[in-house]
C-alpha cells in the first residue's frame, strides 16, 4: 500500500545525504514514494559516481535538485560561503521545485523529511501545507549543545555572538562528552570572520526546529545516555545503514574503488589499519607526509582513502616513491565502501577524522578508533571515543599543529594492543545491535516516526 510522498531534503554536504539516503531506503521499505533533493552541484556528482544499475538500486527514490545559489565554479567546502548563499537562495527554488511536481501531476508531498541544519525549508513547507519531521545527522550532544546556546550566554559561559568568554571544560550533564569552550562546533567551521554566518544559522534552526512535529537522529540510546535524558524530545533512530544489501546507493558524490574488498579478503584477521577523513578535511603536504610515514613505520597493511583534492601542492613524485615503497602492505584509494570496510574482519582499527556517521559506522562493527578530528562537532566526537565509550585514542598535534610519524606509529600500536578499547567497543557494538533489533529503543522510535508519517490526517499541529 502506498503510504505517500515525502520530500527529504539534506545539507549539501557527503556527511549529511549518506544518512538521509540510508533512511530514504527505510521509507521506501515501509511503502513511502520518495523525492531526495539535492543541491544541482551535489546532485550531478551522485549521479556521475553511481554504479551502472544504480537507477534500479535507488528504488522508489526519486531523485531532483535545486540551485544551492552559488556560481559554479565557487568553493563549496567555503562553509560560511554556501550557508550565506543558500539560505537566501533555495526557498525560492524549494517552493518552485513543490510546484512543478504538482503541475507534472506528481502525488502532493505530503511531508518533508528536513535536515535540521536547513531549518528555513521547514517555514516554505508548512507555508505550502506540508507537514515538517526533521532529521538531526551529528550526535545528539552536539544538538544538544545549540539547543543550549540561551543558557550558555545567559550563565556567562558564551557571549552573545557565540564566542567563549570562559576558558574551560564545559559538560552540559553527567554521561555527556566534555568539550573545552575552544572547541564549539560553530566557532571551529572556517574562517573566524564568517563565524557569526554558522552561529546565526544555528541560532535560527533552533527556533525552525519548533515547526518539526518529531525530531529524530542517527544515533542510539546507550551511545548517548545523558544527552537523550537532557532531551527526551529527539529520538534516536541509529545507527542507520543501508541494510545488507550493500549496493543501495547512498548517494556518494566520488565513485567507490571496490577492489580494495578484495585486497582486504587476501589480508589476516583484524591485521589492517584503515585510514580514512571523511568528504571535507584537507591535508596540508608536510601533514600527508608525517601521516603517510607513519603508516610505514607502523609496518602494518593499511587501506588510506585520498580523496583526489585530500592535499593540494602534494608532490607527485614523492607520492609514486611512497606508492611504490609500501606496495606490498598499502593500498590508497580515492573513495571506497566504508560500511563494507568497516565491517570486514581484516580491519583491526580506524583512523579516522570522527564525523558522526564515521563514528556510528566504527560503533556499530566495534572497530577501535584513533582519532584525528579536523573540524566542526568533530572534537565533540573525540571526546565521545576517548572519554565516555573509551573505544579509541586520539593523536597529540605538537605545537606547530603537526602530528608527527612517530605519534601515528606509537598510537596506531597502543590502539590495537589494548584489550581493554576492544572489549569497550565490542560492547558498545552489541548495545548497537540490540537498539536496532525488534523491540530495541531505536527500533521502537522508527515505529513511532513511521506512524506519525502514515497519518492521514491533514491538519498541521
Amino acid at each position: 500500500m502506498a503510504m505517500g510522498h515525502v520530500m527529504v531534503l539534506p545539507f549539501p554536504a557527503q556527511g549529511h545525504v549518506t544518512p538521509l539516503m540510508e533512511l530514504s531506503h527505510r521509507l521506501v521499505d515501509h511503502g513511502f514514494q520518495v523525492t531526495f533533493v539535492n543541491t544541482e552541484v551535489d546532485h550531478g556528482l551522485v549521479l556521475a559516481a553511481m554504479a551502472p544499475d544504480g537507477g534500479a538500486a535507488l528504488r522508489g527514490i526519486h531523485l531532483a535538485s535545486i540551485p544551492d545559489g552559488l556560481a559554479g565554479d565557487e568553493d563549496r567546502k567555503d562553509l560560511n560561503k554556501l550557508i550565506d548563499a543558500y539560505s537566501r537562495h533555495m526557498p525560492g527554488y524549494l517552493e518552485r521545485l513543490v510546484g512543478e511536481m504538482e503541475a507534472a501531476g506528481r502525488p502532493r508531498v505530503k511531508w518533508l523529511v528536513g535536515d535540521v541544519n536547513m531549518g528555513w525549508s521547514f517555514e516554505v513547507a508548512r507555508r505550502l501545507g506540508i507537514r515538517v519531521a526533521s532529521f538531526w545527522p551529528a550526535s545528539a550532544a552536539c544538538l544538544a549543545i545549540m539547543l543550549k546556546i540561551p543558557q550558555l550566554i545567559e550563565d556567562g559561559v558564551l557571549n552573545d555572538k557565540g564566542w567563549p568568554e570562559r576558558q574551560e571544560t564545559l559538560q552540559l550533564a553527567p554521561g555527556m562528552p566534555p568539550l573545552h569552550t575552544s572547541l564549539m562546533s560553530w566557532n571551529n567551521a572556517g574562517a573566524p570572520e564568517g563565524q557569526h554566518i554558522i552561529f546565526q544559522l544555528v541560532c535560527r534552526n533552533n527556533k525552525f526546529n519548533d515547526l518539526a512535529e518529531m525530531t529524530v537522529c542517527n544515533s542510539f540510546h546507550e551511545a548517548e545516555v545523558g544527552a537523550f535524558k537532557l532531551f527526551p524530545n529527539i529520538l534516536p533512530v541509529g545507527p542507520l545503514f543501508a541494510d545488507g544489501e550493500f549496493q543501495k546507493p547512498v548517494g556518494n558524490f566520488l565513485p567507490e574503488d571496490m577492489s580494495c574488498l578484495k585486497w582486504l579478503d587476501a589480508r589476516p584477521d583484524g591485521s589492517v589499519v584503515y585510514v580514512a577523513f571523511g568528504s571535507m578535511a584537507i591535508f596540508d603536504p608536510r601533514q600527508f607526509q608525517e601521516l603517510a610515514e607513519g603508516l610505514e613505520l607502523a609496518g602494518r597493511p593499511f587501506l588510506w582513502v585520498v580523496r583526489p583534492d585530500f592535499t593540494p601542492g602534494l608532490s607527485k613524485a614523492w607520492l609514486a616513491e611512497f606508492q611504490q615503497r609500501v606496495a606490498g602492505t598499502g593500498m590508497i584509494v580515492s573513495w571506497c565502501s566504508q560500511q563494507q570496510v568497516l565491517a570486514h574482519r581484516a580491519v583491526a582499527c580506524f583512523v579516522s577524522h570522527c564525523g558522526w556517521n564515521s563514528t556510528m559506522e566504527a560503533t556499530r562493527n566495534g572497530v577501535p578508533v584513533l582519532c584525528w578530528p579536523y573540524y566542526c562537532e568533530q572534537f565533540l566526537d573525540r571526546s565521545y571515543i576517548t572519554d565516555v565509550w573509551r573505544t579509541g585514542l586520539a593523536v597529540s598535534p605538537g605545537e606547530d599543529g603537526i602530528v608527527t610519524k612517530e605519534d601515528v606509529r606509537g598510537k596506531v600500536e597502543g590502539l590495537i594492543g589494548d584489550a581493554g578499547i576492544r572489549k569497550r567497543a565490542s560492547w558498545l557494538k552489541d548495545a548497537a545491535s540490540e537498539c536496532i533489533a525488534e523491540g530495541g529503543s531505536s527500533h521502537k522510535n522508527f515505529n513511532k516516526f513511521i506512524d506519525l508519517l502514515s497519518q492521514r490526517a491533514s491538519t498541521i499541529l
